[in-house]
């Protein structure tokens, strides 16, 4: 592979690696807000965002080596 392809190719894997912060920081947002409305969020919704988490973190997995700090943050805590 090229020079040019290569970094093209961090750059991706960089942008899902970004992506995957964004998207579970989110759902946790969403929950969050539920919650401060609600005053609590339904056991469904909690799971469902767990599975929803847990499949953006496989797909960052996918393509990124150093991923253990999403999933400790976002499916351990």
């Amino acid at each position: 592979m090229n020079d040019h392809l290569e970094k093209l190719a961090e750059l991706l894997k960089d942008s899902i690696f970004i992506n995957t912060v964004i998207a579970t920081e989110l759902i946790q947002l969403v929950e969050n807000s539920s919650r401060q409305l609600r005053g609590d969020v339904p056991e469904s919704c909690v799971a469902e965002h767990r599975r929803l988490k847990a499949r953006v973190i496989k797909i960052a997995e996918k393509w990124n080596k150093d991923c253990d700090i999403i999933r400790k943050h976002n499916l351990e805590h």
